[in-house]
């Protein structure tokens, strides 16, 4: 099995981490006065972890040293009730904050799937559906902590060493002096560890796209890693992916390791000056005993939120990535969308023209060259030729899966450029080899083609292309269960629901891609009758490779290396004995 488009990292856009952060921001401005009752909340918490330290003094200076019991008595019920309130407050922080964290995940969520659906067919096409999954899961996960500690941790802790430092100060200078020594040491290896860990954490991201992508499928197509005996294969891709995401991980969590050894030797140090300033430099004489338990108290609340800070950015460092991931996609355009005064396209009748269309995929080679055509309403077009030639570029191009570089593609005259897409292609039924079924009943499986078509409708679709048939011997009819992809059911049948989900649309204009190429000869002959109904007073595109399928088709054109180079009814081509008629010759000829 190859591996290559798993193995091979998404190209990433560098983008601003501050700029990420205040997009993430926005998102808890919307729960503006939950976030101020946190604040609050958080507020008296501070005020309390710095009164803590003044009680303690007091109560060593003021009371104990003088023997003052009913004073210290007083002081210590004073110290319990608001610990105890602080305690209770902290629980309802806590609760409010995941409250908004999900939410604000759901909306991201939300947001980023929807934005997906709008996404075209290019955007698909350049990366498996596992890295896709693997940001709507995994990097969305990722900013939880992010989002809560933002508030939780950077708010409470800053304001924290800003009052630290104000009450060091005002207590003492020279001691405030000493224990804030280490501060430029500790601001150059903590810049030095985020420039080393940022990139790191970014290429575990990739890493666990990459594996993503291969277990999704891997599952996907176990049936063909089983029919091939391709399992050693498998297991020896899967344990290179997991051995790079291993690696990976464990370089970025080495590097990001270091904040934390950086504080705590930075923190040691602090401490080390704070007794060397205060007995050797000041004297023992010159300081009281509660002053330096009190100092050392507001020491450790100095360098615990700033080692809480260094967690917090650490964090940020580890998650941004998912953030940049998830906003890289929300970001991304569709090359097809609506523009500038479209309007809504009304009822069709069903005409197609192609006026001088060009076309390419990657700007360099041609797969569609000066293709012009006119399609009346109502006519059957069969599309045949070899793999490659362009036949689902030209159905792609009419329901504007993708847009023209040159010319004009034109449905009832309208540019379809001009119109709104949903107003195209909801006149529009498309089926193609790949007929995706999805979880749920058979109803609801043909009802997809119409929401609002009634059960009477569904079965008059099922009965007009012969699927009814098959649905009632199952045992619960339309109301059987089906399992991810149509599994327990024919490739047949699930091609028959497929006829049928197209039927109850009512498209005016029909496009079958190689619908019927897996049937086989006996379904066949049942499927021929229902496409007859199907195609009955629709424009019909229909891409065949078993010509059996397509000699009733109005006209059929043969398209090699982007042109149209015959066409004519069955009887006319092989009458000219031409490209067609050796494609025909060549599976029917009798040897």
């Amino acid at each position: 099995m190859a591996v290559n488009s798993y193995k091979d990292d998404e190209i990433s856009v560098e983008r601003s981490k501050a700029q990420t952060l205040m997009r993430l921001f926005r998102y808890l401005l919307v729960y503006k006065w939950q976030i101020i009752l946190v604040l609050l909340i958080m507020g008296y918490g501070v005020l309390i972890s710095l009164v803590n330290p003044l009680i303690m003094e007091s109560a060593i200076d003021d009371y104990i040293a003088v023997r003052d019991l009913n004073g210290l008595y007083k002081l210590l019920v004073f110290a319990l009730v608001i610990n105890l309130v602080l305690v209770i407050t902290v629980k309802l922080r806590m609760y409010i904050m995941a409250k908004v964290c999900n939410q604000i995940l759901l909306t991201i969520r939300q947001e980023l799937y929807t934005h997906i659906q709008k996404l075209d067919f290019q955007f698909f096409d350049s990366r498996p559906t596992g890295k896709i999954l693997s940001r709507i899961i995994g990097d969305i996960n990722s900013l939880k902590d992010v989002l809560s500690n933002c508030v939780t941790t950077l708010i409470p802790d800053g304001l924290t060493v800003i009052a630290v430092v104000v009450i060091m100060i005002w207590k003492n200078p020279k001691l405030a002096l000493a224990s804030m020594m280490t501060i430029p040491f500790m601001a150059a290896g903590t810049v030095f560890i985020q420039i080393k860990a940022h990139p790191r954490w970014q290429i575990f991201r990739k890493k666990s796209a990459n594996l993503n992508a291969f277990i999704h499928e891997d599952m996907a197509g176990m049936k063909i890693i089983q029919s091939f005996h391709a399992q050693t294969e498998t297991e020896n891709t899967f344990d290179t992916l997991l051995a790079e995401h291993r690696a990976s991980f464990f370089d970025a969590v080495r590097m990001s390791d270091a904040f934390g050894s950086v504080i705590d030797l930075s923190w040691g140090l602090g401490c080390i000056l704070l007794y060397y300033t205060g007995i050797v430099v000041l004297g023992v004489d010159q300081v009281s005993v509660g002053t330096f338990i009190a100092f050392g108290t507001y020491l450790s609340m100095f360098w615990q939120p700033i080692h809480n800070i260094s967690n917090f950015y650490n964090q940020l460092v580890t998650n941004i990535a998912g953030a940049e991931r998830i906003f890289e996609i929300l970001d991304t355009s569709p090359a097809i969308t609506d523009g500038e005064g479209v309007t809504e396209m009304p009822p069709i009748q069903g005409e197609v023209t192609f006026e001088h269309v060009n076309f390419s995929y990657d700007d360099k080679v041609k797969v569609l060259d000066d293709v012009s055509f006119k399609i009346r309403p109502g006519e059957t077009i069969a599309l045949v030729g070899p793999t490659g030639a362009g036949k689902s570029t030209i159905v792609n191009l009419i329901s504007r899966f993708y847009d023209v570089q040159e010319g004009i593609v034109r449905v009832d005259g309208y540019d379809v450029k001009k119109v709104s897409i949903e107003s195209l292609r909801r006149q529009m039924g498309i089926m193609t080899q790949d007929n995706f079924l999805f979880s749920g009943t058979i109803k609801d499986n043909i009802r997809y083609g119409r929401l609002d078509a009634s059960d009477e409708e569904i079965i008059a679709a099922a009965k007009a292309v012969n699927a009814h048939d098959f649905i009632m011997r199952l045992d619960k009819g339309y109301d059987t269960e089906l399992s991810e992809r149509g599994g327990g059911l024919s490739i047949g049948q699930k091609q028959l629901l497929a006829f049928a989900r197209t039927m109850v649309s009512d498209p005016k204009i029909l496009i079958l891609d190689e619908a019927t190429s897996s049937i086989d000869t006996k379904t066949e002959l049942l499927v021929q009758e229902g496409i007859e109904h199907l195609l009955a007073g629709r424009t019909s595109f229909v891409i065949a490779h078993r010509l059996s399928t397509i000699q009733k088709a109005d006209r059929i054109f043969v398209v090699d290396d982007g042109r149209i180079i015959e066409e004519g009814n069955a009887h006319q081509l092989m009458e000219k004995k031409g490209v067609y008629y050796q494609l025909y010759m060549a599976q029917f000829a009798i040897f």
